[in-house]
């Protein structure tokens, strides 16, 4: 008969028991016998409640996923020739998203010949940053995507975004 190591519901070793005399114990507590260790020599098997064990843990996930934080990654298109006052338009969105938590990601569109200007589309880009270098810090450098050229910022940790955060818990 196949033998397996028994711990109790309290957590006390009960030794090594064939499995039939393991499902005895079990019944008369009127709890389960789980597999804790199926790869031990002999297995390991627990006295516990499943029902409970399952409710807890699904419990605890609850509890986890309500206090995780999700980031979302919000997008500013500019393009190689567009002027400063739009370009300070577009830094204010990005502060705004960047505030909030979230993560920019800056992006400039080339079109036919622009492609030859790449070098003021990185220029662009070091500027937007260091504009906002105070509330966040450059994820990814800028990098060109076929015909983008892209960069992602991420708000500081400790910033207003944290703070906002703690306020309201």
């Amino acid at each position: 008969m196949p033998e397996v190591r028994v711990v109790d519901d309290d957590g006390s070793q009960l030794g090594v028991l064939s499995i039939s005399e393991a499902l005895r114990i079990c019944e008369e507590k009127g709890l389960d016998l789980v597999e804790i260790s199926p790869t031990a020599k002999p297995p390991v098997c627990r006295i516990m409640d499943y029902g409970k064990f399952l409710y807890q843990k699904n419990k605890k996930a609850n509890i986890a996923r309500k206090k995780q934080q999700v980031i979302l990654v919000k997008e500013v298109k500019l393009r190689p020739n567009t002027e400063e006052h739009d370009m300070m338009f577009k830094v204010g969105h990005a502060e705004r998203f960047l505030k909030d938590g979230n993560k920019a990601k800056i992006s400039i569109m080339f079109r036919g010949r622009e492609m030859m200007y790449s070098e003021r589309g990185r220029k662009m880009l070091s500027e937007f940053a260091e504009k906002l270098l105070e509330i966040c810090t450059v994820e990814q450098t800028p990098r060109l995507e076929g015909r983008n050229m892209i960069m992602i910022l991420a708000p500081k940790p400790g910033g207003a975004a944290s703070r906002k955060k703690t306020q309201n818990s």
